[in-house]
C-alpha cells in the first residue's frame, strides 16, 4: 500500500509552506508500511527556535487555509521538535541539531521517499 493522493497533496503544501520560511532540509516519507495510522511523514528542519515555530506556524496556516484541520500539535512551546499531525500526514518541524541528534530519517530509512513538487522547485 502506498500513500494516498490526499496525503501526498497534504504534504506538498506542508512542503511550500515550510519552505516559505526558509525551512531547510524538507524530506517526505512514505510511512504506509511500517504505520497504519498515517501515510506520510514530512520533516523539515529550521536553525533556531524561533523558526521552527514559524515553519510549524506556517504549515498549520496553509493546511487550514486549504481544509485540512490540525488534529494534535505538541512541542511548540520549547520550539526544538514540534510535531503537527493531520491524520494522514504527520509534520515533523525540527531544529537542526535534534534532528541530527536523533537521526529520524535512519529510523525510517525503508520507507520510500515521496517526490515533493515544491522541493523539486526550490532545489
Amino acid at each position: 500500500m502506498t500513500a494516498t493522493a490526499v496525503a501526498i497533496k497534504a504534504a506538498n503544501i506542508a512542503a511550500a509552506a515550510a519552505l516559505d520560511k526558509l525551512a531547510e532540509n524538507v524530506v517526505a516519507l512514505d510511512v504506509t508500511e511500517p504505520m497504519p495510522l498515517t501515510d506520510i511523514f514530512l520533516i523539515a528542519s529550521g536553525r533556531n527556535e524561533r523558526q521552527v515555530m514559524s515553519i510549524a506556524d506556517e504549515i498549520e496556516h496553509q493546511m487550514l487555509q486549504n481544509g485540512t484541520k490540525l488534529l494534535r500539535r505538541e512541542g511548540k512551546t520549547q520550539g526544538r521538535w514540534i510535531l503537527l499531525d493531520f491524520g494522514d500526514l504527520i509534520c515533523h518541524v525540527m531544529h537542526e541539531e535534534d534532528r541530527m541528534y536523533y537521526s529520524i530519517e535512519r529510523l525510517w530509512m525503508d520507507c520510500p521517499v515521496v517526490k515533493l513538487d515544491a522541493v523539486s522547485e526550490a532545489s
